[in-house]
């Protein structure tokens, strides 16, 4: 079967606010990303996604939308935008748009009117007059009493972002608006922010009080299923374009359900069960990484769906080298090994091709995101001494992929002469692009070499996997297509280890090595044939 265009390309995530700044302003936008398509191009990228451009008070950086058709003053204008699709088109580029439509910000025009109960938007959101005991992903309580109407909104995230009442079909035709808008602008399409939650069920009405008990009201609910399959008969499918959902605690088989073609739902969702292997249920409850486990849950979805996206790093989640070995370049390239080889639509962030790694703050004072905030909060209330309070978010926080990207050695990376938004890591002295473009052994190169090889190779884009083995911090799998194979062996330990494989000839190596003998150096990885 022929493969469909987001198969063939590798996706890069870029977060505008900490990509490039082009006005010195110390903060990211859209002619900053434009003058960066050409090494987006270099790098071997066939699409880029853009996390929130739109209006918005930025409680949650953009997450908490105020008004979907049209961009914050900070990064541009709806013309840079154009701007911004056509130069990317031009290069053969992609670009996805973040769709937040599980919730809005408090300042949206459709909440303000909720609020004071101005019809069409009365029930556009969630309210009641006596709240359940729910609480939010962001550790508050997922009901705020609000004086204008007097009432309590529903509010999953933080208290800016009341979640959007889909019982109500006005709703439904407000949002797929949005879709058609951007769509119509020349948008290849979207990544669907939390996409499994957006039905709440055991509603009467919105006027009524809620009868909610749990997540289980909420994740992949029934009603879900019509609602995605109305969005794309009515709006996706009238378009060549390509849908990523963010997913909340999903399994392979809800994962088949939003992904199957004949349900005619998402194209693809995000899984984050290997993201969650260093925690116990929730981010914040760490436990030490385990390879074996990290790599178990990686080829059980390679396995359980057809087709998967595949991500190492995004803008909630901490920087791979950091995450899941020890920051050092020959660790960011092993990683880029394993990420782009296995099978599925492949998700590149921003910095992640150079080896960028988690924040070196020293406290919470220069920490900018909200759900971090809260989380210490909490933790402070339940007595958690102070050290591992800041463990938890020195280790997950959301800022450390939130740092500017390091373009330079100059201040602030080369990012913007002025202090940006959020403090730079202060080893962009050593890691930075301009550091690692002329250098053969960088990170930028190995990435470089690799998408290169990745996007020439029928089996890396389109081949069956296979897992080998799985053992003392070492994983290696088959690909394979048309009686073509090729095998991949990364070790993720930090010791030498050593395996028996049939296959000898090396295709590439992160570590520059030209033959192979079983014996892997820590953190080295291997195509082989």
């Amino acid at each position: 079967m022929e493969s469909k265009w987001w198969q063939d390309r590798v996706v890069y995530q870029i977060y505008p606010r900490s990509f490039a700044d082009s006005n010195d302003d110390g903060v990211g936008d859209l002619k900053g990303i434009i003058s960066k398509l050409d090494y987006l191009k270099k790098l071997g990228i066939g699409i880029i996604w853009l996390s929130p451009p739109y209006v918005s008070p930025n409680e949650d950086n953009g997450y908490d939308i105020a008004d979907y058709c049209n961009i914050q003053s900070e990064y541009g204008t709806l013309d840079d935008m154009d701007k911004l699709i056509e130069q990317a088109h031009r290069r053969d580029i992609k670009v996805l748009l973040d769709l937040v439509i599980n919730h809005t910000s408090r300042a949206h025009q459709w909440f303000q009117n909720s609020r004071r109960r101005i019809d069409p938007y009365t029930n556009f959101y969630y309210w009641a007059d006596k709240p359940s005991n729910w609480t939010g992903f962001f550790g508050e309580k997922a009901w705020e009493y609000d004086e204008v109407r007097g009432q309590y909104y529903l509010h999953l995230f933080a208290k800016g972002q009341p979640d959007l009442n889909y019982h109500e079909p006005k709703v439904i035709d407000a949002v797929e608006g949005v879709m058609r808008f951007w769509l119509d602008k020349g948008a290849d399409g979207f990544r669907c922010d939390v996409i499994n939650i957006l039905w709440k069920t055991d509603l009467e009405d919105g006027k009524k009080k809620i009868a909610l008990t749990g997540s289980e009201k909420y994740i992949s609910a029934p009603g879900l299923h019509p609602l995605l399959q109305r969005f794309n008969s009515e709006v996706l499918s009238k378009y060549d374009c390509y849908t990523v959902g963010e997913t909340v605690f999903a399994d392979p088989q809800m994962a088949r359900d939003l992904t199957s073609p004949e349900r005619h739902e998402l194209n693809t969702v995000f899984s984050f069960e290997h993201m969650e292997t260093d925690c116990f249920f929730v981010k914040w409850l760490l436990r030490p990484f385990s390879p074996r486990r990290f790599f178990r849950a990686l080829a059980k979805w390679q396995e359980s769906l057809d087709w998967n996206t595949v991500y190492l790093e995004n803008h909630d989640q901490p920087r791979s080298p950091s995450r899941f070995a020890d920051g050092s370049p020959s660790s960011a390239k092993a990683l880029a090994v394993l990420l782009l080889c296995l099978r599925g639509t492949a998700f590149i962030f921003e910095g992640q091709e150079i080896g960028m790694t988690n924040f070196d703050y020293k406290s919470m004072e220069d920490i900018k995101d909200i759900e971090s905030h809260n989380i210490y909060d909490l933790a402070t209330r339940l007595h958690l001494p102070r050290r591992i309070r800041w463990k938890m978010i020195r280790t997950k926080s959301r800022d450390n992929a939130r740092t500017p990207m390091q373009w330079s050695d100059e201040a602030n990376g080369g990012f913007s002469k002025a202090s940006p938004w959020l403090k730079s890591n202060s080893n962009y002295k050593s890691i930075n692009v301009k550091a690692q473009e002329n250098d053969p052994d960088s990170v930028l190169a190995f990435y470089r070499r690799l998408l290169e090889f990745r996007n020439q190779s029928e089996i890396l884009k389109k081949g069956a996997f296979s897992q080998i083995l799985n053992q003392k911090g070492v994983f290696a799998f088959e690909r394979s297509l048309d009686g073509k194979r090729l095998v991949i062996v990364i070790n993720l330990s930090g010791k030498r280890r050593q395996v028996s494989l049939k296959e000898t000839e090396v295709v590439m190596s992160s570590s520059g090595a030209s033959s192979f003998s079983g014996s892997l150096e820590g953190y080295e990885a291997f195509i082989l044939k």
